[in-house]
């Protein structure tokens, strides 16, 4: 079995929490993660000015494609810069296409939005995104978690960015991978 291919596409203003949460928890169960820089592969200032270095471009990265998951983390300004990204609603368009694993967390989803992907989905937000993601009745919205309609799966913000990384390891390896990499994190049940 080939190894799972996660994209994380990664803009500045990103939430680093949801950028590198996720990651390392894929990462952990042994999902080749590639962090794709939106704009280049030079270091991206994220939300909280913590810099992270990408991998690759996203320009190079979609040459490698396609990828099991693509990962869209939060942060306002990252969002927005996801948002407007053509190169961003191509990547999506094509995962969309193929009915490929997208994940989005906090004010990512409105990416979602923005790029027309996902539209009938019951999905979640961080709070203070709900009312521009349900602006124009394109979604159910929950208060769960983490939400998973078909394969768009959303959630809600830093705080949830763990249990965000183990359902993507659960829908793309199983529950007990996911619970194999979930028990020496010690997380509080």
């Amino acid at each position: 079995m080939t190894a799972k291919r996660a994209l994380v596409i990664l803009a500045k203003g990103a939430e680093e929490m949801e950028t590198v949460i996720p990651t390392d928890i894929m990462r952990r169960a042994g999902i080749s993660v590639t962090v794709a820089g939106l704009t280049g592969k030079e270091p991206v200032q994220c939300s909280r000015d913590v810099l992270i270095c990408p991998d690759k471009s996203l320009e190079d990265a979609r040459k490698e494609g396609p990828y099991d998951v693509v990962v869209l983390p939060g942060g306002n300004l990252g969002a927005q810069n996801l948002s407007e990204s053509p190169a961003v609603k191509e990547v999506l368009k094509d995962q969309d296409g193929r009915k490929g694993l997208i994940a989005a967390i906090c004010a990512g989803p409105t990416a979602l939005l923005a790029h027309g992907i996902g539209y009938g989905c019951k999905v979640t937000t961080h709070p203070l995104a709900k009312d521009k993601m349900m602006s124009g009745d394109h979604y159910k919205y929950s208060e769960s978690r983490v939400e998973k309609d078909g394969h768009i799966l959303t959630s809600r913000g830093p705080g949830t960015s763990f249990e965000f990384g183990l359902v993507i390891v659960e829908t793309l390896l199983g529950k007990e991978v996911a619970a194999q990499v979930k028990a020496p994190l010690v997380l509080k049940d």
